[in-house]
């Protein structure tokens, strides 16, 4: 082909972009039994290649060993803490769901407590309801907590029993993001350059991506860390039974905008009160808001930053659709989707107001 002339496209060229559809389709159904595991590596890699280029600067260019050193500093910080975590939190939910069937933990007596605080006039209410069948209530209550439980339980069972796979979807993990934090670059680049888009339309998605993934991850795994331990915590410190169980449900439920771990502190606080234990409900009332509360209001905004601020709505049904559709890797998958979607969208109405723009010119 000579210089200056136009290539026309030919049928073997689309022929050819069949093939390179069908192929990745392939590709993608092949490896779809690791998403998860290939989803989490990709995500490590994408938050820790900065620190790994600084070490690796530090140490005259050996990326093999500053990757080495930094995947070690997540097996020891992240990886472990989270397996043990997952361990005692099944031995709790375990415990827990004992005490329940035995009647250690009397619920019927809890609900008869809480209605005998109430007013006069809810109490007349309730039994107009047939709610002050306290042992159908438990019954309820206790189906309901002890399914919960079960489920906990079922899910280290499977996990167990399945300890091979678990294994090798951690080592795929932990393989994958040594690869990606050594020669992430190189790779990305080779990505960038086989995309079919205009080189701008490319580089700014590309950069959102990375963008949303590190606001994503910070915005929503620290503030989760940190909600739990403070709800955890106070949950200790005020005998509450099952610290561990209800600071870790507060870390999941902060994934939530609005209600978040109002879900658990709340009713907490509402039952202390109306028991006549006023101090310990009053000061539940006061960490809940001033302490559990305020680190979502002060932590996320600094973490997130507002370029990747997405209104409470969308990362509420995103956060869900996510969790629903793919499971506890849809808190990073559904809210990363709303956000390119937005992007994307963005985009598009800024290519079509400059289309515009140049054609009124004109």
């Amino acid at each position: 082909m000579k210089d200056g002339e136009t290539r026309s496209f030919r049928f073997e060229d689309g022929t050819f972009l069949v093939v390179v559809l069908i192929v990745t389709l392939l590709f993608g159904w092949l490896i779809s039994s690791y998403f998860g595991a290939i989803l989490w590596g990709l995500v490590a890699a994408i938050l820790f290649e900065p620190a790994t280029q600084r070490l690796a600067e530090r140490m005259g260019g050996r990326k093999g060993l500053a990757a080495a050193l930094v995947l070690l500093m997540i097996l020891a910080l992240i990886v472990m803490p989270a397996l043990l975590l997952g361990s005692s939190l099944v031995q709790e939910a375990a415990t827990l769901y004992d005490r329940i069937r035995s009647g250690q933990i009397d619920i019927p007596g809890m609900l008869s407590q809480l209605r005998n605080a109430l007013p006069s006039g809810i109490r007349r209410f309730i039994d107009r309801q047939g709610l002050s069948d306290f042992e159908s209530v438990r019954r309820m209550l206790g189906s309901g907590v002890a399914s919960g439980l079960q489920d906990i339980a079922s899910r280290a069972l499977v996990v167990g029993q399945g300890a091979l796979s678990f294994l090798a979807a951690l080592g795929v993990m932990l393989y994958l993001t040594f690869f990606l934090l050594k020669d992430g670059r190189r790779y990305g680049n080779m990505v960038r350059t086989a995309l079919p888009l205009r080189s701008d339309t490319r580089d700014r998605l590309i950069d959102h991506f990375v963008v949303v993934v590190r606001a994503t991850m910070k915005g929503t795994v620290v503030v989760a860390v940190v909600q739990g331990v403070l709800g955890g915590v106070i949950f200790w410190l005020m005998g509450i039974e099952g610290a561990l169980l209800w600071g870790t449900l507060m870390g999941f439920l902060s994934l939530l905008p609005a209600v978040g771990t109002g879900i658990i502190w709340v009713p907490v606080a509402i039952y202390l009160l109306v028991t006549g234990a006023y101090v310990k409900g009053a000061i539940m009332i006061f960490c809940g808001v001033f302490i559990i509360g305020l680190v979502d209001n002060l932590l996320r905004p600094i973490l997130v930053g507002r370029d990747t601020r997405m209104p409470d709505f969308v990362v509420l049904i995103a956060t869900l659709s996510g969790l629903e559709l793919f499971g506890l890797t849809g808190f990073i998958v559904g809210p990363v989707i709303a956000a390119l979607f937005i992007a994307v969208w963005n985009m598009a109405i800024e290519q079509r107001a400059a289309a515009t723009v140049g054609d009124t010119v004109e």
